[in-house]
């Protein structure tokens, strides 16, 4: 039997001769991947990343993670439910319901409930992981709003966060639908009728939805099909576009000390925000599951089936859909006939019409809060609400007209559990979504306005000690502490925009700029920055400084600053 050949070993000459690897020296699998792909130049680059640190940017990542949860308990779920509308007679374990005809969508949610073990605590994990992934995406636009966090250069990002929260609800009301009990059908009853208000086209548009005259029998596999399929696709592209953007802008920050328009201050990726992200997740996959196992969420067993002939007594669709429920409610019998076609104003208005209303006002605010500042700098550091006031009492009102109408979707549960009459609550919010914003608005503004003057006090003359001082001649006044370096920093680090100015406009090289400012902009213009506080300069910030300075050395021979009556 013939010997194997002896290895020798390779001289250091020739060790001395051969290239580098690019892993640097990475063993196995990694040493393999990274001289093919690159891995270790885009990992270094990408671990490093530095992140600032607030407890608000954890509102983004809520979503994501409820949105992880969502798409691992919805493939749990697919496996057993059956989206068809094919009537069959009930033959599982709940008792109550058995023999009766019922849609296999809806006999196959009882047997996810019921006979599939685990399969309640999953599907309440996902509704609730559903609930929690649009409120957090809202408060996380919210965040964003109220921060400026939407102006260049992440308009475009905000635009995708628009669309992300629009998809969100279409996924909710989608899946909501899915187990065709009497709920969610009658949540259907009420999209069908704002498929027929739209003008000239609605009957031809509700046909075509559900195949044939409501209910008809394709609408649950189609929404089927829209749920886990079509949404998610859109939602993971969006999220995904979304995602790049926050790495290859960075992200924004607070203003603080170091903190500036060129540099981003906080933690790298890898170790520090991997593991609080690793722990992060497993709190709110945690809390999820508790909610799941210990809050009941539709039960669709006790509502039935769906029949289009019943109503289920005080039925509310889940809150993000609320407002909009209660817009049609409040809204008065309105109804022209034109053309030979009915138009029914009083379903068209408050449902299509505001939906539209909202996310086209949201998709274009960054141009039109551009278009009144005439800002066109790239901001990543974030405004503290109350230094834009104009804008905090804008989202206030509409935070206020969007409670107003979410009211109006329970009018009927409020008059019934209170004793009140429902009439007078319909004709009390009809009233109050008009006023009720334009008083929020100005209570919102006369608030920042006045913590405006409470911060350039406070940069002017230091913080109040609580100790109150005689003077010989009987008068009193406060003693202040000065601040430090780091809280002065953040009373007056903020931009103030001037007031556009109506005629022609140059630019910083003092040539005339082509169209100009028409007086329509800039009195909009002052409406939006003209009674904004003005911040200390540093030259009063001195003198304030030397004058408390003053009146400490010479004590009882002077005015005291801030002097009590």
């Amino acid at each position: 039997m013939a010997k194997p050949t002896s290895v020798v070993d390779a001289s250091p000459a020739i060790e001395a001769q051969q290239a580098p690897r690019k892993g640097g020296g990475a063993p196995g699998a990694l040493g393999w991947a990274d001289e093919r792909l690159g891995l270790g130049k885009i990992g270094k680059a990408g671990l490093r990343k530095v992140f600032p640190d607030h407890w608000s940017f954890l509102l983004g990542e809520i979503a994501l993670y409820s949105f992880i949860v969502l798409l691992l308990t919805g493939v749990f779920l697919t496996i057993w439910f059956k989206p068809s509308m094919a009537e069959i007679h009930y033959d599982g374990s709940y008792q109550l319901l058995k023999g009766m005809p019922v849609s296999e969508a809806f006999a196959s949610t009882l047997n996810i409930s019921f006979d599939v073990r685990g399969g309640l605590l999953v599907r309440q994990i996902h509704h609730w992981a559903a609930l929690l992934f649009v409120a957090s995406a809202t408060v996380h636009m919210l965040r964003v709003f109220f921060t400026g966090a939407f102006r260049k250069p992440r308009e475009v990002n905000w635009l995708i966060g628009v669309g992300l929260l629009s998809m969100s609800l279409m996924a909710g009301f989608t899946g909501y639908s899915l187990p065709d009990d009497l709920l969610s059908g009658t949540g259907l009853r009420f999209v069908d009728g704002l498929i027929r208000s739209i003008p000239i086209i609605g009957t031809w548009a509700e046909f075509f939805v559900f195949g044939g005259e409501y209910p008809g029998g394709l609408i649950i596999s189609r929404l089927y099909m829209a749920h886990i399929l079509l949404i998610p696709g859109l939602l993971l592209g969006l999220i995904s576009a979304h995602l790049a953007l926050v790495v290859y802008h960075k992200h924004t920050q607070y203003p603080g000390p170091g903190r500036t328009e060129n540099n981003v201050v906080g933690y790298p990726l890898f170790p520090v925000y991997m593991a609080k992200a690793g722990g992060f997740f497993f709190i709110v996959f945690g809390v999820l599951v508790l909610m799941g196992g210990l809050f009941q969420i539709n039960p669709v067993w006790t509502y039935g089936p769906y029949d289009p002939a019943k109503v289920t007594a005080g039925s509310q669709p889940d809150w993000y859909m609320g407002w909009v429920e209660g817009a049609i409610r409040i809204m008065p019998a309105w109804e022209s006939y034109l053309l030979g076609t009915t138009w029914t104003w009083a379903v068209f208005l408050p449902g299509v019409g505001l939906m539209g209303l909202l996310f086209t006002a949201l998709g274009v605010w960054p141009f039109i809060e551009a278009w009144l500042t005439g800002d066109k700098r790239e901001h990543h550091l974030l405004d503290r609400p109350r230094n834009a006031p104009t804008r905090t009492a804008l989202g206030v009102a509409g935070i206020t007209a969007y409670g107003l109408f979410f009211i109006g979707g329970g009018n009927d549960i409020i008059a019934t559990r209170f004793y009140l009459d429902l009439n007078a609550i319909t004709m009390f919010l009809r009233v109050a979504v008009f006023v009720g914003p334009v008083i929020a608005y100005i209570i919102t503004k006369r608030i920042c306005l006045s913590l405006q003057r409470a911060d350039r006090e406070r940069a002017l003359h230091g913080s109040e000690s609580g100790v109150i001082i005689r003077t010989p001649e009987g008068r009193y006044y406060e003693d202040h502490l000065p601040l430090s370096h780091d809280e002065q920093f953040v009373l007056t680090q903020h931009l103030q925009h001037k007031p556009l100015v109506a005629g022609g406009s140059t630019d910083a090289s003092g040539v005339a700029r082509r169209g100009g400012i028409s007086k329509l902009r800039a009195r909009l213009s002052r409406w939006y920055l003209g009674h904004e506080i003005a911040k200390p300069t540093a030259a009063e910030i001195e003198a304030a400084h030397h004058h408390d300075d003053d009146h400490v050395a010479v004590g009882s021979g002077s005015t005291p600053p801030r002097e009590l009556h």
